[in-house]
């Protein structure tokens, strides 16, 4: 068996390519305002049929260095974008300690990329509340069931929780204390778009005394 290190495994990764060639990026095609030019994408992103175009990679650092999974966005306007998830798991615990955080799109079909970075608040209860109860029953009964994050000593005891939450809750679960709404609000963006032979157009915006500030970087 060829071992992960060998040159054999690696070199299947190396090989791979391809060329870029949905679009472009100019400073005088997008939008003054970055929350705009986001709302562009994103609607062109579901028009195209994009799988999961709501998902987002949620970055955070706590004591013991950075942490990044996948997260689906649940809302963003001016306030920022918003996602629910226990706030008892690594990512909560992580944001509580430092508020600061940055997400990631990746919208493949489109060769597009959207970062977006900035600090991070709690949502009150009452949008926990609206946001939870507006979900599956099932949905429901899972955040009731799962401490995230937390070990468990088989998956049995994972559905045995969970029936026993549903045999007696088959209206709605009750929201568990710390199962809420998180905020960010950004100071930074930055649009990817690739382009062929990786000279690939890269729009960063930067919040600025009354407004925002382009910058072309380099890819």
């Amino acid at each position: 068996m060829t071992s992960p290190e060998s040159p054999t495994a690696t070199s299947a990764a190396a090989e791979l390519r391809r060329e870029y060639r949905y679009g472009t990026l100019n400073e005088q095609d997008v939008a003054a305002d970055p929350l705009q030019q986001f709302t562009q994408w994103f609607a062109e992103a579901e028009r195209a049929e994009v799988l999961d175009y709501s998902a987002m990679a949620l970055a955070t650092a706590h004591q013991h260095g950075p942490t990044v999974r996948i997260v689906l966005l649940k809302g963003v306007d001016a306030r920022g974008f918003r996602w629910f998830t226990d706030k008892g798991s690594e990512k909560g615990q992580a944001l509580r300690a430092n508020p600061q955080a940055e997400l990631l799109f990746h919208w493949r079909e489109l060769d597009r990329q959207v970062r977006v970075r900035g600090s991070v608040i709690e949502l009150a209860d009452e949008e926990s509340d609206a946001y939870f109860y507006s979900r599956p029953l099932g949905s429901q009964l899972a955040a009731a069931t799962s401490a995230q994050s937390q070990g468990v000593a088989n998956r049995d005891a994972l559905e045995t929780r969970y029936q026993t939450l549903s045999d007696t809750h088959t209206q709605r679960a009750p929201r568990p204390e710390d199962w809420g709404g998180f905020l960010l609000q950004p100071d930074q963006y930055e649009f990817w778009q690739g382009r062929e032979s990786r000279l690939h157009d890269r729009l960063q915006y930067k919040a600025a005394s009354g407004g925002w500030t382009i910058q072309r970087l380099q890819p």
